[in-house]
């Protein structure tokens, strides 16, 4: 099943609990033990400067998008055989949806997000 638009705010709460330990959403905030998340969309596996990946991220070669972003999340280590990330992963389709509704709005990262028809819902990223 694809993505379909969540509840941002509960996404919000499921990165705090479940991604925050190891994750930065910032523009310009620094890797943790993953890699910074702001400008995901649009991305390919293995491309935070500055972050070692392991040699099956890189090839991966998948580009990031809120469909690649479900079906991983729901077991990384099966969507990415040879990825050192430890999370077992989000199984209810909920929410999967809920935190990758949360992420883009978090870090402003809208250059490519329009990349499906289920996030033209989305807000613009706003003037500054």
């Amino acid at each position: 099943m694809p993505f379909k638009d969540g509840d941002a705010k509960k996404g919000a709460n499921l990165f705090k609990t479940r991604c925050a330990q190891c994750h930065t959403l910032g523009e310009g905030e620094g890797n943790k033990i993953g890699p910074n998340l702001h400008g995901l969309f649009g991305r390919h596996t293995g491309q935070v400067e500055g972050f070692s990946y392991t040699d099956a991220n890189k090839a991966k070669g998948i580009e990031w998008n809120n469909n690649t972003l479900f079906e991983y999340l729901e077991n990384p280590k099966k969507y990415i055989p040879g990825t050192k990330m430890a999370f077992g992963g989000l199984k209810k389709e909920k929410d999967r949806n809920d935190l990758i509704t949360y992420v883009p709005l978090s870090s402003f990262a809208f250059r490519d997000l329009l990349l499906t028809t289920q996030t033209a819902s989305l807000p613009r990223r706003p003037n500054r």
